[in-house]
């Protein structure tokens, strides 16, 4: 059997990308491989969000190139796809910089990845073409064990695409303009990936919170609805969804935090700036009191909720009364874990054209002040748990002989001693210790909960 080596970089989008890829690629007789050196085909599934991300790429073709040169030299053939938002971006400049590069495609287009390596055997081939045709519809479903080798924990994608153009973002570029998937097609993927053993789903989107899909009743569907409609699904005991724009959260969604125990207390909300002059420069269109209100408001139905969000330091104009805005809006909110990094220009931005650009040490400076704080933040959030009981969905065994390891409402690692219980289990553990990623507690025995 032929087999295929998948490289994903960023989002989750992604990883849910190349699980889809290999389904696809299932079909042609290819199993899936960990080890790049045995792989007959090679797939680099790439981002464009972050600094240098094509050069990076380029750097990994060089890699590639190597190995397809050796395994050429005994008699053992590699083919070269790139895939995902960097292909789809530099187009036919990836075949013209990387001769060794076979296919290039886009993230709408990898359904049709059997025909484009078939094409690929008379001429290198690029489709980064946005289709008429729905790629879900084409993608082939993956079989029950395949499904639970990928853990029980999974993403689905729900929605594709942005129409916020972000001054500094490309994806609006990249991935088109925002579409979601009718109601019916997201239930049947759910059911079937908890008939397969999936207790977690995490609902995936460029912008999630905007999802706008067609309802059977034919009635368009809210994200806060099509999450009441998931957590009656047998077999789903946890709910998430990630990325969120601030503008879509709407009174639905914000009622169903409150309403629904199945949807985590834990939210990935990125606000970027606490400068309502630079969100403004950003295109967000929110300020940051609206912002403090809005968690205002979430907090008051989730009183438990915890937050994670993102953040650009050294945002072109960017002067030290707006950092030290972000900085206050930090103090004031509270986040459990949160994504930073320093403004990069992506070509083709409206915010990679702006003069104003900030020296570089200057955001090193600030890009580590800030992530001191949040580091901080993170600690004591952690350190909090300390005492607590929390419910741990199991995904493994532990580090060491008779130990168990899952993830808490907070998706925060979590392990203790236990040989009496499965992976796909939800346990009640007294949370003992805190590590400086994971937690380490001892499991609460029915008759002790009461004390817990």
């Amino acid at each position: 059997m032929k087999k295929v080596f998948v490289k994903s970089y960023g989002c989750q989008m992604n990883v849910y990308d190349a699980e889809r890829m290999a389904d696809v690629l299932a079909t042609e007789g290819y199993s899936e491989t960990k080890a790049m050196e045995e792989a007959d085909l090679v797939i680099l599934n790439t981002c464009h969000i972050r600094e240098k991300a094509a050069e990076k790429v380029y750097s990994e073709l060089g890699r590639v190139r190597e190995l397809k040169q050796e395994r050429e030299a005994l008699g053992q053939e590699t083919r070269i796809i790139v895939a995902g938002c960097v292909a789809q971006a530099e187009g036919k400049e990836i075949l013209r910089r990387a001769p060794a590069v076979d296919v290039v495609v886009g993230p709408q287009n990898y359904h049709r990845l059997p025909d484009l390596l078939k094409k690929s055997r008379a001429e290198r081939v690029v489709d980064t073409e946005f289709p008429i045709e729905d790629k879900f519809d084409h993608l082939p479903v993956p079989s029950k064990a395949k499904t639970r080798s990928r853990g029980i924990s999974a993403f689905l994608t729900i929605q594709e695409g942005c129409d916020k153009f972000c001054t500094f973002c490309v994806v609006p570029y990249t991935r088109g303009a925002e579409v979601s998937r009718p109601v019916a097609r997201i239930l049947d993927e759910a059911v079937r990936l908890a008939e397969a053993g999936v207790r977690e789903l995490t609902l995936i989107g460029q912008n999630v919170n905007a999802y706008h899909g067609e309802g059977p009743d034919g009635k368009t569907w809210s994200l806060g609805r099509l999450l009441r409609r998931l957590a009656e699904i047998e077999g789903i005991a946890r709910l998430r969804y990630m990325t969120s724009h601030p503008r879509d959260m709407d009174d639905e969604l914000i009622a169903a935090h409150g309403d629904l125990p199945a949807l985590m207390p834990y939210l990935h909300l990125p606000v970027q700036s606490g400068s309502d002059r630079i969100l403004d420069a950003m295109n967000r269109k929110h300020t940051g009191d609206e912002y403090r209100r809005l968690i205002e408001r979430i907090r008051q139905v989730r009183p438990n909720l915890a937050l994670s969000s993102d953040f650009i330091v050294g945002f072109p104009g960017e002067t030290d009364a707006d950092f030290e805005e972000t900085m206050r809006l930090v103090a004031d909110v509270g986040f459990a874990s949160s994504f930073s990094f320093k403004y990069s220009p992506r070509p083709g931005t409206p915010a990679a054209e702006i003069e104003d650009q900030i020296p570089e040490a200057v955001k090193v400076e600030r890009l580590a002040r800030l992530q001191n704080l949040l580091e901080t933040q993170r600690q004591a959030f952690n350190h909090g748990t300390v005492g607590q009981t929390l419910d741990v969905l199991l995904e493994k065994p532990g580090r060491h002989p008779g130990q168990m390891a899952g993830k808490s409402p907070y998706l925060q690692p979590v392990q203790f001693e236990s040989d009496a219980h499965h992976i796909g289990e939800i346990v009640t553990v007294r949370i003992v210790r805190a590590g400086s990623n994971s937690l380490f507690g001892e499991w609460v025995k029915a008759g002790d909960r009461v004390a817990a």
